[in-house]
């Protein structure tokens, strides 16, 4: 089975066929990979893979009215977990990410609403033929860091917010040769 070249273990192998790039809509889902690929800023994704599930737990499922209310004191709690990436920035910019989210569900109607607006509410579908042709980041990439930083989310670089495209199906990044390009 031809896939892409970046999953280099059974772990990544199943994330990259199972969900990576798969269109997701749940304001929920959103917002957890908005925090996970914000947590895996400087280190590997399979880093970050690994520890989903204690973040899930340490973050009530990525419930962003949960996450949105958790006191300093969790946070500082949190801090001492090493099931999750301990990094005091990271750990804040989850419960100030998710306070901003609040704002843009008010003002959007939903967290889906307003990410998909970046691509007209549909899918960028790349034709890429090797993986070294797979930017890190684009134009519309640094729009959307740009729009997001401006509305107080942490950890939304240009770089980050293209991991993010890719990873909730808003960019096709597989490529053409791999058997998920046409499933997603």
């Amino acid at each position: 089975m031809k896939r892409c070249h970046w999953g280099d273990s059974p772990d990544m192998h199943d994330y990259h066929d199972t969900e990576w790039g798969v269109p997701l809509h749940d304001d929920r889902a959103l917002f957890e990979f908005l925090c996970l690929e914000g947590a895996q800023a400087g280190l590997s994704w399979r880093t970050v893979l690994l520890k989903r599930d204690n973040y899930r737990r340490a973050f009530h499922d990525f419930d962003i009215a949960k996450v949105a209310a958790l006191k300093d004191r969790e946070l500082e709690k949190l801090l001492l977990d090493p099931g999750i990436i301990r990094n005091r920035l990271k750990v804040t910019a989850a419960r100030d990410n998710a306070i901003t989210a609040l704002d843009v569900i008010r003002e959007h109607g939903s967290l889906d609403q307003f990410l998909w607006s970046f691509v007209d509410g549909k899918p960028i579908r790349n034709r890429w033929r090797e993986q070294g042709e797979v930017p890190a980041s684009t134009p519309l990439s640094d729009r959307m860091s740009k729009e997001l930083k401006k509305r107080g989310f942490r950890f939304v670089g240009t770089t980050i917010c293209y991991a993010f495209m890719q990873a909730t199906g808003m960019v096709n990044d597989h490529v053409v040769g791999c058997f998920r390009y046409k499933e997603v």
